[in-house]
């Protein structure tokens, strides 16, 4: 349907100066291109031209959850507490879900995903093998009462989003679809203008199962530490990635009980003592969440833990130890020799293993050890990948040191769940042998609006946004300079009206402005094709037609202005469509 649109009754406004709570260039100019409006923390109201991307970007969505056979649904917001308490998630998950009463004193959530609900949906209606297997998806609202919210619609708490659900008899054909949303995933964020978005390894975090995938805009704003590798297709989460290490050539020395008075940190005692940080073994300690049992990570000194792999090890979370707890640790001179802990969890980082001639803390104040080599000194030791990877260290898929550290913004995720809800939740169906089984399932998450921001992060220049065609607000932006003079305003007249009959969108600027406050507006709304119609065009019997990135530039011939604009927007539009 061709909607009439012209600037001058076109509810919002643009504006030069950029507000004071706007860091980032997607939210700057958002803001500033009147496609939102601030209600509150994390919470926005969307005006005409940022409705119209997150809609286009919603149809590319469905076009392509509709091309791998899913069927839409529509999952409620608000819930009963009693489904998130079956699935245990109403007591794991923190203040992020957001819990209240209703009138009748019964426990209600907001949904912030909708894994609970589906199975609810499904449960009692799949019920026989011959149902399966199907995939459901939604567009729908949620809320999560993020503590961050920031950067505009990049981490909000109010957030569109699709969510999909996939339901299988075996791992085998779970396996198979999840390849097919993979590549789905693909063709979404290519049609969307971004075919940059790469996939990475995940942690699956609170949404359980063992297999994850993000799909990642690699930009310097992303909240995401990722690391890829410079030689060959390696991509990971740092979540998740492995952290690969060389041993120094070191060998073994006496084992010496040294003093290093008030001595702590690993750059002091390096300092005092002559070594690198590679020659040292380091304690890090934390608490565990709900117990506060300390956990001390020994580790090589010139590594960071991955906090992440210590809680999926120790399957909680755990917080950092101030120092203030009885623990018995003595900090600051921590080792894993004569270590007087009254109670807890001690583990030891794979870059430890092999290694020799170490310096370590000797549990005494104002005392290390040197020439400490772990496995002489404790014998049988478990050693864990526990370190998070960095710049330099060796790929797990081809073995060179070419891992780069990198950030992302995560558009969309994949998960391989499993049987963790349908156990939780007992939704059964009857196999082909009459017995009872649990179905195993797969989700799959795209952020609408983090999707539009994180295009506009992809694609702008100095002055504003440079939408995909395929998403921009409108597909063609007329400036009418001088729109009142009676000839200007006949030709964009009768140029708009052309282009809407031929099923193109059209915004008009037909304000009686002067042509810098006009283009200004125009680069701000960053719409793809722009036609300026001026007195000196109709004067030479033609129209400018330019792109919004500067890439072609060009006069038409009055009359042949339509058919000339829209094939050049079919040309635009075959451009981004994959061939995968």
């Amino acid at each position: 349907m061709v909607v009439i649109m012209k600037i001058s009754n076109m509810l919002g406004q643009r504006y030069k100066e950029t507000p004071a709570e706007c860091r980032i260039t997607s939210h700057i100019f958002m803001i500033r291109g009147g496609y939102m409006k601030r209600v509150g923390e994390g919470i926005y109201s969307l005006l005409p031209p940022g409705l119209r991307i997150i809609k286009k970007i919603e149809n590319i969505i469905r076009e392509e959850m509709n091309r791998i056979d899913g069927q839409e649904v529509l999952l409620p917001v608000a819930m009963p507490a009693t489904l998130w308490k079956e699935s245990g998630r109403y007591y794991s998950i923190g203040s992020e879900l957001l819990r209240f009463k209703d009138r009748g004193d019964v426990d209600m959530v907001l949904g912030m995903t909708h894994e609970e609900a589906v199975v609810h949906l499904a449960r009692h209606t799949a019920e026989s093998y011959m149902n399966y297997p199907f995939m459901v998806y939604q567009i729908q609202t949620k809320f999560r009462d993020e503590p961050r919210s920031r950067g505009g619609l990049i981490r909000v708490r109010e957030f569109t989003m699709k969510d999909a659900y996939s339901f299988h008899l075996t791992q085998e054909d779970l396996e198979e679809y999840y390849q097919k949303c993979y590549h789905a995933y693909e063709r979404i964020f290519a049609r969307a203008g971004v075919p940059e978005v790469i996939a990475v390894k995940s942690d699956s975090g609170m949404m359980g199962g063992k297999v994850a995938h993000e799909f990642m805009l690699i930009t310097d704003i992303g909240e995401d530490r990722l690391v890829v590798c410079d030689s060959c297709d390696f991509r990971s989460n740092m979540e998740v990635a492995e952290c690969i290490t060389e041993n120094s050539s070191a060998e073994d020395a006496d084992l010496e009980c040294v003093h290093t008075p008030g001595f702590k940190t690993i750059d002091e005692i390096c300092n005092f003592l002559s070594v690198t940080p590679e020659q040292t073994c380091k304690a890090v300690i934390y608490l565990k969440k709900k117990s506060y049992e300390p956990v001390i990570v020994f580790i090589r000194g010139d590594l960071e833990v991955n906090e992440t792999k210590v809680q999926n090890y120790l399957r909680e979370e755990i917080i950092e130890d101030d120092g203030t707890t009885d623990t018995g640790i003595v900090y600051g001179f921590a080792g894993p020799m004569e270590l007087n802990l009254k109670k807890g969890t001690v583990l030891f980082d794979k870059s430890l293993k092999g290694t020799h001639n170490l310096v370590c803390g000797a549990n005494k104040v104002d005392y290390h050890y040197k020439g400490f080599t772990p496995e002489r000194e404790m014998g049988e030791i478990e050693f864990v990948d526990f370190a998070k990877a960095y710049n330099g260290s060796i790929c797990p898929c081809c073995g060179k040191k070419t891992i780069s550290i990198t950030r992302g913004i995560e558009v969309g995720n994949i998960f391989q769940l499993g049987t963790k809800y349908t156990e939780t939740m007992d939704m059964q169906y009857i196999d082909k042998n009459g017995a009872l089984q649990y179905p195993i399932m797969g989700c799959y998450g795209i952020g609408v609006g983090r999707l539009a921001a994180s295009v506009c992060e992809a694609r702008h220049d100095e002055n504003g946004p440079i939408w995909p065609i395929s998403i921009a607000p409108w597909q063609v932006h007329i400036c009418a300079i001088r729109a009142d003079k009676e000839e200007v305003a006949q030709v964009s007249d009768a140029l708009y009206n052309d282009l809407m009959s031929k099923g193109v969108e059209v915004l008009y600027d037909d304000r009686k402005v002067s042509a810098g406050v006009m283009f200004a507006d125009a680069d701000l709304m960053g719409i793809p094709v722009r036609v300026v119609v001026s007195p000196k065009t109709v004067s030479r019997g033609v129209v400018e037609i330019a792109f919004r990135d500067k890439s072609y530039k060009a006069d038409a011939a009055i009359a042949d202005a339509p058919e000339m604009i829209k094939n050049i927007i079919a040309d635009e539009l075959k451009k981004l469509e994959p061939q995968l």
